[in-house]
């Protein structure tokens, strides 16, 4: 058998920590290394769930792995990838990087110094689908890009979500990382311009619960990003991502989630999409684990989570100061 890779699970407290925890206990090259939670009692019902080893402290984790996921709060990130880079460990760190660009920068110039490796989890980059456009696109099949429409739509996830200190925002924060991250890597240009308009009008949270992005490429085209929790709680998915690239030669529609099933469940009274195409995290974290088997770069690695957490802060204080703002303005 080919080496495994000893990875552990820091937090449960993220919505996606049990896909997580499922994928890392299914990949035949990982060695699923248990879970440390800051709230013993979540970290110890989750550890069971999943059949992974309880590890009462941090250390005891970070002992025991080569790399870890980190699906905690956003504001926690930082901490946990400073402790993990002291440590020597590698990290996979859930979407955004952090809450502020200083701490997404102190989390990359921590890894960069021990010698390990920083990665941001973006499955989206993972489907064939987008892979196949940005293929094209690089082909020049649809010539010179002069516009993108991209959405990620969702249901509130609740929690701390809402809690404007441990998400550092609300949908924004939440969803447009994973559309400006996919921008900038189909057309292999850079954000240079944010509008925004935010506001909440669903939830009455503290954090906007609806926003929508107007961007200025690098390279001429501009963007448009919807990254609201508009979902309703009935919908039967929690939200999606779609594309719509505009070229001289010809434009693309991609819904990256459409591979799904509409199952009615009278014993629920709810109708939900079951996804039977491609599982995006057990690709993701496949190529990071892939990456640092191999001693290769990760494929999306903190500089790359650096950018697409600029585009939302630019938002932030887009909305703030009711004009567009430079991205170059957030790194004096």
């Amino acid at each position: 058998m080919s080496r495994r890779l000893r990875v552990g699970l820091v937090s449960f407290a993220h919505v996606h920590a049990p896909a997580l925890a499922s994928t890392l206990r299914g990949l035949e090259h990982v060695e699923f290394t248990g879970i440390h939670d800051d709230d013993p009692a979540r970290g110890r019902v989750a550890a069971k769930e999943h059949a992974a080893r309880w590890h009462e402290t941090l250390d005891g984790l970070l002992a025991a792995s080569e790399a870890v996921v980190i699906a905690s709060t956003n504001f926690d990130r930082r901490r946990y990838t400073e402790a993990a880079a002291a440590k020597g460990v590698h990290v996979l760190s859930e979407k955004p990087l952090a809450t502020t660009v200083v701490d997404g920068r102190a989390m990359i110039d921590a890894c960069r110094r021990a010698g390990v490796q920083l990665g941001v989890a973006f499955p989206v980059r993972s489907s064939p689908a987008v892979i196949a456009l940005r293929e094209a696109i690089a082909g020049g099949v649809l010539g010179r890009i002069r516009a993108v429409r991209a959405t990620n739509p969702g249901q509130y996830p609740g929690s701390w979500f809402g809690d404007k200190r441990l998400a550092g925002g609300g949908a924004v924060m939440d969803h447009t990382v994973h559309a400006a991250d996919v921008i900038r890597w189909l057309v292999s240009d850079e954000f240079v311009r944010v509008q925004a308009e935010l506001g909440a009008f669903i939830y009455g949270l503290e954090v906007e619960d609806c926003g929508i992005l107007s961007c200025d490429l690098a390279g001429g085209a501009f963007a448009s990003i919807d990254c609201s929790w508009s979902r309703p709680q009935t919908f039967p998915t929690w939200g999606g991502v779609t594309l719509h690239v505009v070229g001289d030669k010809g434009t693309v529609d991609v819904d990256v989630f459409r591979q799904a099933l509409t199952h009615y469940d009278d014993t629920t009274g709810r109708a939900r999409l079951v996804g039977w195409g491609d599982d995006l995290t057990v690709r993701m974290i496949g190529e990071f684990v892939d990456a640092i088997l191999a001693g290769s770069p990760v494929p999306i690695d903190g500089e790359e989570g650096l950018r697409a957490l600029e585009v939302a802060i630019a938002a932030y204080r887009s909305a703030d100061t009711k004009r567009p703002v430079a991205i170059t303005d957030l790194r004096v």
